[in-house]
């Protein structure tokens, strides 16, 4: 793994951890940080060893306060067009084949936010913040914000905290569904890990393909998406992790999978 500038890559058994590293400007999200976060997201891609990625920010502050605001200042219209912007990094990470979880230790505000939406799963610890406050700056929350928050917490609810710039606790955050869990004081760690070792504990085939189905089929009628859970059923039903898994139920034995 190629050492970074603006984030730091740790790798723990089967759990790897992308920390965003600038705790000096509240791990604010600029365009060298997205580079760096979609390169190492690609070389973890093509390690078997890693089966869970856990992203988080350095310092006890913040897990990511959004935006670089100096670097926005200068966007212009067609600069939203351009390729690795935040839109589609954060795209990438909602389909990565690996379950990603954002482990968030402090305020997730704008592209903080909006990054922990794009994770697959939220853990959020007692301190932590959330909110999407670009109207603010007169520009929207244009990183899946406006999109992901409406679909997880449903379009009122979305609405009345993207309008107001509403800034929300891990409670609040829990209570509304945009938050998995809130982690007490000094057990983030504890908790996001024991989460992500129940996920690798399951079949990876299935758990990859789980994925798939939810997200393609969350866009779709629903029609269309038992279509696609019913093909992705099909594909796993051929496969000899679900011989094993079966066996091993059966048998009253630990499931020994080998992602065939």
């Amino acid at each position: 793994m190629n050492a970074f500038a603006n984030i730091e890559v740790k790798k723990s058994g089967q759990l790897a951890y992308l920390i965003i590293n600038r705790p000096e400007r509240r791990n604010a999200l600029n365009k060298e940080t997205l580079d760096e976060m979609t390169e190492a997201l690609q070389e973890l891609a093509k390690d078997d060893e890693t089966g869970c990625i856990i992203f988080s920010g350095s310092g006890e502050k913040s897990f990511a306060a959004g935006a670089d605001i100096g670097q926005l200042k200068t966007r212009t219209a067609l600069d939203v067009f351009n390729p690795g912007g935040m839109q589609q990094v954060y795209d990438y990470i909602e389909t990565y084949e690996k379950p990603t979880i954002a482990m968030v230790n402090g305020f997730a505000l704008g592209g903080g936010c909006e990054l922990a939406m794009a994770c697959d799963i939220r853990i959020a610890s007692e301190q932590a913040k959330f909110g999407l406050p670009e109207l603010n700056l007169s520009i929207i929350p244009s990183a899946g914000g406006t999109q992901r928050l409406a679909r997880l917490i449903g379009k009122g609810p979305a609405m009345n905290m993207i309008l107001r710039g509403k800034i929300i606790d891990a409670n609040e955050a829990y209570r509304i569904g945009l938050v998995s869990e809130v982690a007490e004081s000094g057990q983030l760690q504890a908790r996001t890990e024991e989460a992500a070792k129940e996920i690798l504990s399951k079949g990876p085939l299935a758990v990859k393909l789980a994925k798939l189905a939810v997200h393609a089929g969350f866009d779709a009628d629903q029609r269309t998406g038992l279509l696609i859970e019913k093909l992705a059923q099909a594909v796993l039903f051929s496969t000899e992790d679900k011989n094993e898994g079966t066996a091993a139920f059966l048998e009253k034995r630990k499931p020994q999978f080998t992602s065939r």
